[in-house]
């Protein structure tokens, strides 16, 4: 039997693809066999039926662990982000004292630390905080003598570390995405539960359109 996907002779697509996340929940839903199915596990006995309770009392514990585990990195995600606008407010501060620096770079920065992500708003600040961070990396490269004030470069290597945790804690909270994705649809036990609780798909942490068209541009 011939492979279905064949990397030697199969069609490719000379342009390439880009894709996205889709912003888009989906709810978890049962049908009449799941209530058929637990209505025949009593009839075939009081045994079958209680087994199949315990079980579904042991999928909704672990559903509610991992609904916290998800609640807990979107956290550490919302730690690194808050450092991070407290040392491009650092930055701000020390490039304004050398330069002119745009005032609106301060109300922005000002905007982000009084506000609060919950897990649900961590796209939107760390786009914010983007672009905060593109308005001082212009103005350094607009003055290249700022690289070489010590206090400056130092503020920007830790915004550099920063943004690599970021983007460690951002894989491991798609990584419980996914887990809970999948696990909510595994029949029957833990999507019956899902379906009688409402529980919908998450979704993963993603980057704008315009993150994506600067990873295309020319950097050398």
């Amino acid at each position: 039997m011939a492979n279905e996907l064949d990397e030697v002779t199969g069609n490719v697509n000379e342009a390439g693809r880009d894709v996205n996340v889709i912003d888009k929940q989906i709810a978890v839903k049962v049908g009449v066999g799941s209530v058929i199915f637990e209505i025949a596990l009593w009839v075939l006995g009081i045994i079958p039926g209680i087994v199949f309770l315990f079980m579904k009392r042991n999928a909704k514990s672990y559903l509610a662990q991992l609904q916290q585990k998800i609640q807990h990195d979107a956290s550490q995600i919302d730690n690194y982000l808050e450092q991070r606008v407290v040392i491009l407010s650092n930055v701000a501060k020390l490039l304004d004292k050398a330069i002119d620096l745009d005032k609106s770079t301060f109300k922005d920065i000002a905007a982000l630390r009084s506000g609060k992500t919950d897990g649900t708003n961590l796209n939107d600040v760390a786009e914010k905080i983007e672009n905060v961070n593109a308005k001082i990396n212009l103005a350094v490269e607009n003055y290249p003598d700022l690289r070489a004030h010590q206090e400056i470069a130092d503020a920007m290597q830790q915004n550099s570390y920063l943004q690599k945790e970021i983007t460690a804690a951002r894989e491991v909270y798609n990584d419980t995405v996914r887990q809970w994705n999948s696990d909510i649809f595994a029949w029957p036990t833990k999507m019956i539960v899902a379906a009688k609780q409402g529980y919908t798909t998450r979704i993963p942490f993603s980057v704008s359109s315009e993150v994506k068209a600067k990873a295309r541009e020319e950097f050398f």
